[in-house]
């Protein structure tokens, strides 16, 4: 049987088992330090952790339950990697280079439910959710990758974005959050972490009340029911109606500002029209809302939707500035590389299916 992952632990989650087991809870702490500041790769060069605490944490948790499968890397310093799992499962996970730091990329699902058809990422099913730890294990396996540079670089952000829908795996995206915002570990503050939804209308108002101070991101992706029906089936369950007022609470509960993501899809969704109507529909929440324009990758298995040429792009933001709604343009990375989430996944697994 394969032994969980030592990341999927809090620090009062690490404490507490300690004491369960016969320990102090206050080596917690020793060991916290050994996991996210000296970054051990294994429990034994935990060198300020006793012995016997060593052994017993041995005895039942792992420091390495993912590997480095396939890991590519772009000209513009973007480094996807190719993950597998304890159980033979790959996910992805991504490191992005940015002026304002280094940000990653993770994934909280093999496989995915929401079945977005433009989406590389639901060509495979959900098979399963992931654990906390594993969700962790993603950002330890890139800064033990940076650490091997020697330069120093330290993963300062993460995007929760990857394979699978965050609000499908609540209780372990949440404490996966709570691990690596603790000031004692990683300490990435919150406002350095952003979830993205397909639009849980529940579940939003369920993170509107834990109060975590992240930033969230829902992926509208059309401004009317009919259309974004036929391109996120999701909206069959959750209207556009529902998801405004989930977005209303989420706005009034928390006082921050949210993210509409858009997708740019050519003669699709990307006319002048539908951008008047998206303004239409922020409406009074023009303050509290920022909408980031997304340019597609195109996707082999999804040949009905083509990449917006870059007039009709910018068209459509100077359709939303007009309207005086607050957007911007998603800068692209990794565009050399299998840039759409989901997109090395598909191929390899495809691979070996015809090995």
């Amino acid at each position: 049987m394969n032994k969980p992952s030592i990341y999927g632990l809090t620090l009062e989650q690490l404490g507490t088992w300690l004491e369960e087991h016969g320990q102090k809870k206050s080596r917690a702490l020793q060991v916290w330090e050994g996991l996210y500041r000296q970054r051990a790769r294994n429990f034994g060069e935990m060198s300020e952790v006793r012995p016997e605490t060593l052994e017993l944490l041995e005895a039942h948790f792992s420091l390495q339950t993912l590997e480095v499968h396939t890991k590519q890397q772009s000209a513009d310093g973007t480094v996807k990697f190719l993950l597998r799992l304890a159980d033979g499962n790959l996910i992805e996970t991504v490191l992005m280079r940015h002026k304002f730091g280094l940000s990653v990329c993770v994934t909280t699902q093999v496989g995915c439910n929401i079945g977005c058809s433009f989406c590389a990422s639901g060509l495979l099913k959900k098979s399963r959710d992931l654990t906390s730890g594993e969700i962790a294990e993603q950002i330890m396996k890139v800064q033990l990758f940076l650490d091997e540079s020697g330069q120093g670089e330290l993963v300062s952000h993460i995007v929760v974005m990857g394979i699978g829908e965050p609000f499908d795996n609540f209780t372990h995206l949440v404490n996966f959050l709570r691990t690596v915002m603790d000031p004692k570990g990683l300490a990435i503050g919150p406002r350095h972490i952003t979830v993205s939804t397909s639009g849980l209308a529940d579940k939003i108002r369920e993170f509107a009340d834990l109060n975590l101070r992240v930033n969230l991101a829902v992926s509208l992706h059309a401004p009317n029911n009919e259309l974004r029906t036929r391109i996120m089936k999701i909206n069959r369950a959750i209207p556009i109606e529902t998801l405004m007022q989930a977005i209303d609470y989420y706005l009034e509960k928390t006082n921050q500002r949210i993210t509409l993501e858009y997708i740019l899809l050519r003669e699709v969704n990307d006319q002048r029209e539908q951008a008047l109507e998206l303004a239409e529909l922020i409406g009074d929440r023009r303050p509290y809302v920022n909408v980031n324009l997304i340019p597609y990758n195109p996707v082999d298995e999804h040949s009905q939707y083509q990449r917006s040429d870059q007039e009709a792009v910018l068209a459509f933001y100077d359709a939303l500035k007009k309207q005086n709604v607050s957007c911007s343009i998603r800068l692209e990375h990794g565009t050399d590389i299998d840039a759409a989430c989901g997109q090395l996944r598909s191929k390899q697994i495809k691979r070996l299916e015809h090995a």
